[in-house]
């Protein structure tokens, strides 16, 4: 069989032309909200995370206008068919320092827990970044999702199956808010997979910070969980139940900001690696850097990765 893991289907992708869409949510009471769109990608048990994530966000930055890290957990799958209610808890107002916890539910049960800390920025000469990887293609050298769709679909040996959760991933990024461009994948310092991928949010004006870190929660959701399953060699079009992929699920979701500068209109460099993997669950880390180096954020997420036959038993359920 051919090579089928850039034609998984990523762990999310958009389904609104414009990002501030996927994001609006409504005040209805002090220190509550509700979504005004939500989307389920195929193949998905609920809604896009990453959708989740920026909207609670957004809650919580309504009452604060500054935050550098957001640790969210993902207790039930959302459904795309009833809006979302966002609580606001203002845990704790400092001088310099705050916390906000966001709590997300539907029909009556918690489906979704942020903790935010927000921080008054404070300038510093004293600053270290992991560097930007060498080598990497600028996004202008990089495949668009047609080009991409194009020489895989080429590929011998891609079933019926392939195909169309091909082209389905094309109509997805096609409609995406977040334009995404591969640009490479390499082996880590320990063996793992390193994938690159340029992301850029399209068609938006110059937002301020608050909203900018809500673009880039939304985005940090893409691809991430998706490599751990590459890094353990299941796909969803193997055919062959050991390596075939049977569940993708985030359970957590952190992000700690370290600048307040960057604009998502520009391209930004994720960087992702899976440092751990086990008992049906992986550990995936990411950095985004602006084109000019820049390390704005780092990123880790755990999430359920199973085989669709783990055992000689179905795991099918959460």
């Amino acid at each position: 069989m051919a090579d089928t893991d850039d034609i998984n289907p990523s762990h999310g992708e958009a389904e609104h032309e414009i990002i501030s869409a996927a994001l609006e949510i409504e005040q209805l009471d002090v220190n509550l909200y509700r979504s005004k769109s939500l989307w389920l990608p195929s193949e998905a048990r609920g809604v896009f995370g990453g959708q989740v994530i920026s909207q609670a966000l957004l809650a919580a930055t309504k009452s604060v206008p500054e935050e550098y890290a957001a640790h969210s957990y993902f207790l039930l799958s959302a459904k795309a068919s009833q809006p979302i209610i966002y609580s606001v808890d203002r845990v704790r107002q400092g001088k310099t320092y705050a916390t906000r916890a966001v709590k997300a539910s539907q029909s009556g049960h918690i489906i979704f827990i942020l903790l935010c800390s927000f921080q008054i920025p404070e300038p510093s000469r004293h600053r270290h970044q992991w560097p930007f990887p060498s080598n990497v293609p600028d996004p202008e050298q990089c495949e668009t999702a047609l080009q991409r769709y194009q020489r895989i679909s080429a590929l011998p040996g891609l079933g019926e199956k392939a195909l169309k959760t091909l082209e389905g991933s094309l109509k997805d990024r096609m409609k995406s808010p977040i334009e995404q461009r591969f640009a490479a994948r390499v082996k880590g310092e320990h063996g793992s997979i390193v994938a690159m991928h340029w992301m850029k949010a399209r068609h938006i004006p110059k937002f301020g910070a608050p909203f900018q870190k809500a673009i880039l929660a939304y985005l940090s959701d893409l691809q991430l969980l998706g490599l751990a399953a590459q890094t353990l060699g299941l796909r969803f079009t193997d055919e062959r139940p050991e390596r075939k992929l049977g569940m993708l699920s985030t359970v957590d979701h952190s992000i700690w900001y370290y600048n307040h500068e960057f604009d998502c209109a520009d391209w930004l460099l994720y960087v992702m690696e899976s440092s751990s993997s086990g008992m049906g669950r992986a550990l995936v880390h990411g950095r985004l850097y602006t084109r000019d180096c820049t390390l704005v954020a780092v990123v880790s997420q755990e999430g359920v990765v199973r085989a669709a036959v783990e055992n000689g038993t179905s795991k099918a359920k959460l």
